[in-house]
């Protein structure tokens, strides 16, 4: 996407680990057309970075994938291994570490806002943090994948209980009711009604990361008088792509030279 900014994290991280052969670029593929972009692409390539709408399709062209992959439908890296391709979700990742450096702790219930690949990817992100109870808020039907993943883990000795519901019936910030809320809605979303209560918020995470802040930030902001600030996409943008360097490259990701390029290509965006 044109307004990507996961060059300048993967370049950053190639200057800080010395590696002055690598490049990452940035190329717009139609929806339907990765497969046939990925077979175009010469033995130099040793990953790509997908993002929507290609991440179901990346899953689908490649030879093997991760388990987490998998059960997400989608998967937004394919790396170059034993002459095919392997899907892997980063995205999970960056969610995980995302929610836990805002203080999400352990995590009882929570709450999802949207139905599609992201969203899957929030869900197993939860369930890492030990979540017991995740509320998937959605516009309309749930989709086939998110189905699927929903009746697979709910299906395991200790996985999550999951309640479907829409959109329009409001999001809690309340710790009784849940400990933490991610928006996985596209950018320019309407935000849903807001339910403030207690004396306890819990953390909100928009993985939009731009333009900021998005509906949902600034709908939390002004339901709870400031009291909470909804943690911005960048951090589980950061994340995800330091693990894809790490998949990549084989080398830990220079994680701090990557959070400084990010902060410097924000503020300049800002102007």
């Amino acid at each position: 996407m044109a307004h990507s900014l996961s060059p300048v994290l993967h370049g950053a991280a190639y200057a800080a680990l010395g590696l002055t052969g690598w490049r990452y670029g940035r190329e717009e593929v139609p929806a339907g057309a990765l497969a046939r972009h990925v077979a175009g692409l010469g033995p130099e390539w040793v990953g790509l970075s997908v993002t929507m709408p290609g991440k179901e399709e990346a899953l689908v062209l490649a030879d093997r994938a991760s388990s987490e992959a998998e059960l997400a439908g989608a998967a937004n890296t394919l790396l170059r291994r034993d002459g095919g391709w392997y899907a892997d979700n980063t995205d999970v990742h960056g969610l995980a570490v995302a929610l836990e450096q805002a203080g999400a702790g352990q995590v009882r219930r929570a709450v999802v806002l949207g139905g599609g690949a992201t969203a899957r990817s929030a869900v197993l992100a939860l369930r890492r943090l030990g979540a017991g109870e995740i509320d998937l808020l959605v516009r309309d039907a749930v989709r086939p994948a998110t189905r699927e993943l929903l009746a697979r883990l709910a299906g395991e000795p200790s996985g999550p209980r999951f309640h479907v519901r829409a959109l329009a019936d409001g999001i809690p910030l309340d710790r009784e009711r849940a400990d933490v809320v991610v928006g996985t809605l596209p950018a320019g979303a309407p935000a849903p009604d807001l339910t403030p209560g207690g004396d306890r918020p819990p953390v909100v995470l928009d993985v939009v990361y731009s333009p900021w802040p998005t509906p949902l930030a600034d709908a939390v902001a002004s339901a709870t008088a400031g009291r909470v600030v909804a943690v911005r996409g960048t951090t589980m943008l950061l994340h995800q792509a330091a693990r894809q360097v790490e998949l990549m490259t084989g080398c830990p990701a220079p994680v701090r030279e990557m959070s400084t390029a990010l902060a410097a290509a924000l503020e300049e965006e800002a102007g």
